[in-house]
């Protein structure tokens, strides 16, 4: 559907966690966006903007629950009915631009409709720093292409209308590299569902840690110590947890508390992780203490294969519970590894298959010396989480 010149109705865009944008200065510069996952490998590809233009409320409720909180409105009734429903950052269209509170020019639309007018879409013919481009007709995938490789190396952003989820994942993935981002002009929430779970697949994909097999060395019960349940804001699924160590160098992969028991109802949002001095692996490659954790922080969930999403503490529950040691030797190098662990039927670590009776971990009430389970090696030293590099002797 073309951009009207006008204004009209309200309508509704939604930017995927970004602040307020920017106009051009001397350079353009990019639009601050959210890294879908912070793999260093994967973060050039992964760092995409996201914007919902709709008039519709449940729209506009499926955006706000997935974390995409700037929207734009054709009108100020429109921005303050939905503002007293939702924390929303309110930006305005004006014809072919979009202007912030202060009236800013902070983008422009740009309707494409012939070779000609693709043509002008160069780096150097923008008057903004952020472009979106509305695509009339039928062809999308070239003239995407086309826009990708004349901007390849600017730091522009360029964004573009899309009808659906299925369009959109076109516009992401031209050439590999896709465009900076998408509008997602529906008035369907399941199209907002199906691009959100694109982006969960996508991250998935191409996030992978490498994970060690370790052979269990040592299982000893130590007595009563302050062990930390970690309560997340989302479901996990069977084979993922959390990445716990006694030391920074070597952490293992603690389930979660997923599976059904006989005594206790299945608890797929907690991890019992370990005790208050436990390293805890968070987003940007660092480590976290377990009593450093609170609402809102951020952890990292792994996978046996080593695919990672990162997710949101809601809760944190420290309590006095007996422990258990376990201690494991990894199996291809000489590395010692150790973590202090609830001794409880419902805190298990994760093994390196499921075998043949399907078992994805291993209760720490019946881990033995000689059971194999995962762990990840990573750097020993660490100052405030961050891994350097300095002469250190952790035992």
């Amino acid at each position: 559907m073309a951009v009207s010149s006008s204004v009209g109705s309200a309508k509704a865009l939604a930017c995927f966690r970004t602040s307020p944008l920017a106009p051009r200065r001397t350079v353009c510069s990019r639009l601050p966006s959210i890294k879908m996952c912070a793999s260093p490998a994967a973060s050039a590809e992964l760092k995409k903007t996201v914007w919902v233009w709709t008039e519709n409320r449940q729209v506009m409720t499926a955006a706000v629950e997935r974390g995409w909180s700037t929207f734009l409105f054709g009108s100020k009734e429109l921005s303050e009915d939905w503002s007293s429903t939702a924390r929303i950052h309110p930006l305005f269209i004006d014809g072919l631009e979009i202007l912030d509170e202060g009236n800013q020019k902070v983008a422009a639309i740009s309707v494409i409709s012939s070779p000609s007018e693709l043509q002008l879409i160069q780096p150097e013919n923008m008057e903004l720093q952020n472009t979106v481009i509305d695509f009339q007709g039928d062809w999308q995938v070239i003239p995407a292409e086309n826009i990708v490789a004349a901007f390849q190396g600017c730091t522009g952003t360029v964004l573009a209308v899309s009808k659906n989820s299925t369009e959109a994942q076109v516009f992401l993935e031209a050439l590999e590299q896709g465009l900076d981002g998408v509008v997602l002009k529906v008035e369907d929430m399941d199209d907002i569902i199906k691009l959100k779970d694109y982006f969960d697949r996508r991250n998935e994909a191409k996030s992978q840690l490498q994970l060690t097999k370790a052979t269990v060395s040592k299982v000893e019960v130590v007595g009563m110590g302050d062990r930390v349940c970690v309560d997340l804001c989302s479901i996990m699924r069977p084979g993922e947890g959390l990445l716990v160590g006694s030391y920074a160098r070597g952490m293992f992969l603690v389930h979660s508390e997923c599976l059904e028991t006989s005594y206790i109802a299945s608890r797929p949002f907690r991890v019992n992780a370990g005790p208050v001095h436990a390293y805890v692996t968070v987003p940007g490659d660092k480590t976290s203490y377990l009593s450093e954790l609170r609402s809102g922080r951020e952890v990292i969930v792994v996978d046996q294969n080593g695919l990672w999403r990162t997710l949101i503490v809601g809760r944190v529950k420290i309590e006095s519970r007996p422990l258990i040691l376990v201690e494991a030797k990894e199996n291809s190098g000489s590395g010692t590894y150790s973590i202090f662990l609830q001794n409880a039927e419902t805190v298990a670590l994760i093994t390196p298959d499921r075998g043949s009776g399907g078992r994805t971990a291993i209760p720490v009430t019946s881990l033995k010396v000689g059971d194999e389970v995962l762990v990840r090696k990573q750097g020993a030293a660490r100052h405030t989480g961050i891994e350097i590099q300095e002469f250190i002797v952790e035992k």
